[in-house]
């Protein structure tokens, strides 16, 4: 009678332990004791109401970037707000998350894994976003870490050469196509994989992105921004929504005398000047040109979709699905004797190897249709760029180019007529106000 409750019980309990050994694809590794747990490269996670706080911060920072660049107009406020961006932003929270790796968040939840975008994470990708529609690039000014370690290290700038400032500009399109196709095809976030400043925020890292993290600050002291121009996948798309903001940035509060001095002044080549008088050219020729360049935008996004579609194979490479079936591939056929630690964690999992193989099929799939947007996607901008080029534009005074312009205050120094009307006049350098 005594083994009666004992024998319910153990019916009871075998479903639950049959189900709890389930979950369980392999065997949990045997951890010796006391277990030291190694160093992760990446910050802990924050609690929930951290994030808010984060989020509340950003967004205050914004506003006050926008503030002290369009109505203040006050480059040494800027500079306060770029040191506190720093600490916070870029020390404190080791630069995660980001408004500029969150770009491969949002792309992975429009992506198949199935991924649920944070609220934190998405409202980090957002915001900045809408301030770019109403002040410009207030998140490039003076929030953003990354601008603002190349901002204060920027010491002796020179001046890129126009037609290699054009080319390169060209580079954060293909580096935000990459990033999007990788994340959304659940492989890997390049952007936040090779930023060159979250090991400088972290204090370490592997020593390959250590070496370029220096290379490009020590490269900063003499190039403006030199990421944040020719790479930063999150300026591009800052870039494309500042000309439309509702309040732009302006180079004097006045009339603009032509002095030259702003042009000087910015760093980043993005203070455009005055055209020469225009040259008669028949309207019929314009009109004939101007047309052609448009009939050839879809050629170049169907053109540009096929190269990269070809390539394809390659970049489905990036995904460790892929990889790891082409290692069990030629361990199978012999070609390869050493396993790899993944091979031998796979092995342990007990399943087919034919799981690998249609995993890195599925994979395979997602690339060759991804390559395709990705292709169209730089085939458009190549052809943007050529109808924007034909244009014909007049400027009779100085202007601001709105895309290129990352609103850091320094040519409200030089304008005299700011300076007349008592504007910055605190903000000014101490050689300018002798």
């Amino acid at each position: 009678m005594n083994s009666l409750p004992l024998l319910v019980t153990a019916l009871l309990a075998a479903p639950r332990h049959l189900l709890a050994e389930e979950q369980f694809n392999f065997p949990p590794p045997e951890f010796s004791r006391p277990y030291v747990f190694p160093d992760t490269p990446t910050p802990a996670p924050r609690p929930e109401w951290l994030g808010v706080a984060d989020v509340v911060v950003l967004a205050v920072a914004l506003a006050l970037a926008a503030y002290f660049g369009l109505r203040t107009r006050s480059r040494r406020h800027l500079v306060v707000l770029t040191g506190f961006s720093l600490l916070y932003f870029g020390f404190y929270k080791k630069g995660c998350v980001c408004a500029v790796g969150a770009v491969q968040n949002v792309a992975m939840a429009l992506g198949p894994e199935q991924y649920a975008l944070p609220l934190v994470v998405g409202l980090f990708f957002i915001l900045p976003l809408v301030f770019a529609l109403f002040w410009g690039r207030a998140f490039c000014s003076s929030v953003c870490p990354l601008g603002a370690v190349q901002e204060l290290v920027l010491l002796r700038p020179l001046k890129v050469p126009v037609w290699l400032n054009s080319a390169l500009a060209l580079l954060p399109a293909l580096y935000l196509g990459l990033g999007v196709l990788f994340a959304a095809a659940g492989s890997t976030f390049i952007i936040c994989r090779y930023d060159p400043f979250v090991q400088v925020f972290r204090f370490g890292g592997g020593t390959l992105m250590v070496f370029i993290g220096i290379a490009v600050i020590l490269l900063s002291v003499v190039v403006g921004r030199p990421y944040c121009r020719y790479a930063c996948p999150y300026g591009f798309l800052l870039g494309l929504l500042s000309p439309f903001s509702r309040e732009k940035v302006r180079i004097t509060t006045g009339d603009c005398i032509n002095c030259h001095l702003c042009a000087d002044a910015c760093p980043y080549g993005a203070i455009q000047p005055p055209t020469p008088a225009p040259q008669y050219l028949p309207r019929a020729a314009e009109r004939k040109r101007l047309g052609l360049l448009i009939a050839l935008l879809p050629v170049l996004v169907i053109v540009g979709g096929g190269l990269v579609r070809l390539a394809s194979p390659l970049l489905a490479r990036a995904d460790y699905r892929v990889r790891l079936a082409a290692q069990v591939w030629q361990e199978e056929q012999g070609k390869l004797t050493d396993p790899t630690d993944e091979t031998e964690a796979f092995a342990k999992r007990g399943v087919p190897t034919s799981d690998a193989y249609v995993a890195a099929l599925q994979v395979h799939r997602r690339y060759a249709t991804g390559s395709w947007f990705l292709g169209g996607w730089l085939g458009l901008v190549l052809g943007l760029r050529l109808v924007s080029g034909s244009v014909r534009r007049h400027r009779s005074i100085y202007q601001i180019n709105q895309s290129a312009c990352v609103v850091c205050g320094r040519c409200y120094h030089y304008c005299p007529l700011d300076r007349q009307r008592g504007l910055s006049l605190t903000d000014a350098p101490q050689e300018d106000q002798s």
